[in-house]
């Protein structure tokens, strides 16, 4: 029974920290997201569409935030893209006409 504390009060003394941490994050984000625009959360879905026809990306991989400042507002864009990279469509040669 002891050998069994053992690992349960050594994972116990981690699960704190984390917790704190991910509530920390989980409070940023709600006040970053707060007095945002309603289309936010459409123009990130819009962009994420976009951005899965060339490259597959996680749900979370774009960061879209509106920062107002001295009367201006700036539109800021963060996209984490694969280690493997993106893949562009094969391009259609066009013909000419007459030609």
């Amino acid at each position: 029974m002891r050998f069994l504390d053992f690992f349960r009060h050594a994972r116990g003394d981690a699960t704190a920290p984390v917790a704190k941490e991910r509530l920390q994050v989980i409070v940023a984000h709600q006040r970053r997201h707060k007095d945002a625009p309603e289309y936010l959360a459409r123009l990130q879905k819009d962009i994420l569409a976009v951005i899965r026809r060339y490259a597959k990306v996680a749900d979370d991989a774009v960061d879209v935030q509106v920062e107002r400042s001295n009367g201006c507002e700036v539109l800021e864009l963060n996209v984490t893209l694969p280690d493997e990279g993106i893949h562009l469509p094969a391009r259609r040669q066009r013909q000419r006409r007459g030609k």
